[in-house]
């Protein structure tokens, strides 16, 4: 099975989360699996598991953007090791052009994007118009890597299983449906916490290295608690309090309040809660700040601290 491999800057996690569900049905239908650095596990070595996972992808697609031309690593590690495997035919090269930028001249700048004429994600009419057109692009290639010409029948003895030229043909709809216990539900809420604070920090000390006079402070207040604020020339502009609590009490799942200063857990503007899909869990937004229009969406743990990260930064954007 094909492994696909995401090279991306972490500004445009959001757009590799899209792009990732786009490409669903292949994974339900067992012809691709994807790989991207979220997936490394904690306490792992960060460079030895991504370089790993580079070395074995069938497909890596270059998510391009200026925030991936200005990252030393996506651009002289990740992007660079690619190319090496590409010219090699080792593994396929896929520029996927989220944001416009200057990238033609770029090295891989002469291999075919996945949009027409290499254009931008974002420009298009919606991002699902742009999406469904890469994942179309990677639908084909993955074909390239496995025809159906490459299954080859053999003529077998009747009985005769041990032969290593048999074929065995099966389907690829495997996946089964389980259901989800009270502690696989909670390990998760406590996980995708963690992962929010974490993401939450880092964008914060991300966005005071990039704007002038902007500060930030993000705290720890326990085990359970999480406090952001951004200021401006030395004023609070914005703020938030995040924290989680059980499943069934009525402050439950992960909780975000504008204000950072809160000291009640009965107090919110928005609230993501555990759901199953009978195949895995997500988060699933209340939509509060978009009066319910979000209210269906399924988010990974990635998908939720990007969510809560615009409400944080979305008063120094308007």
């Amino acid at each position: 099975m094909p492994t696909i491999f995401f090279s991306y800057s972490h500004a445009d996690e959001a757009l590799r989360d899209e792009q990732e569900k786009h490409l669903s049905i292949l994974k339900r239908q067992g012809l691709i699996e994807v790989w991207h650095d979220r997936r490394i596990g904690a306490g792992n070595d960060f460079a030895r598991e991504i370089s790993a996972n580079l070395e074995t992808a069938d497909i890596i697609l270059l998510l391009v953007s200026s925030d991936f031309l200005s990252s030393d690593y996506c651009y002289d590690i990740e992007m660079t090791r690619a190319m090496e495997r590409h010219e090699r035919g080792e593994a396929i090269i896929i520029p996927v052009i989220l944001r416009p930028c200057s990238w033609h001249k770029a090295p891989f700048g002469k291999i075919l994007a996945a949009t027409k004429d290499g254009k931008a994600i974002t420009k298009y009419p919606t991002l699902d118009d742009g999406f469904l057109e890469v994942a179309n692009a990677i639908e084909k290639a993955v074909e390239t890597l496995t025809p159906s010409n490459q299954i080859k029948k053999s003529v077998i003895p009747v009985g005769d299983t041990t032969s290593p030229t048999a074929v065995v043909l099966r389907s690829s709809n495997l996946r089964i449906t389980r259901q989800f216990s009270d502690h696989d539900k909670d390990d998760f809420l406590e996980s995708a916490f963690n992962v929010i604070c974490n993401y939450l920090e880092g964008s914060l000390e991300e966005l005071a290295q990039r704007n002038q006079g902007i500060q930030t402070r993000g705290t720890r207040v326990d085990v359970r608690h999480f406090s952001a604020k951004i200021y401006c020339n030395g004023q609070q502009v914005s703020g938030c309090r995040i924290w989680y609590g059980g499943r069934s009490s009525f402050s439950s799942g992960i909780l975000y309040s504008n204000n950072p200063d809160l000291n009640t857990d009965t107090t919110y503007n928005e609230s993501l809660s555990v759901e199953s899909d009978g195949y895995s869990l997500y988060l699933k937004p209340l939509g509060m700040p978009h009066y319910g229009k979000v209210s269906g969406k399924q988010l990974t743990e990635e998908g939720a601290s990007e969510y809560l990260w615009e409400l944080l930064i979305g008063p120094l954007q308007r």
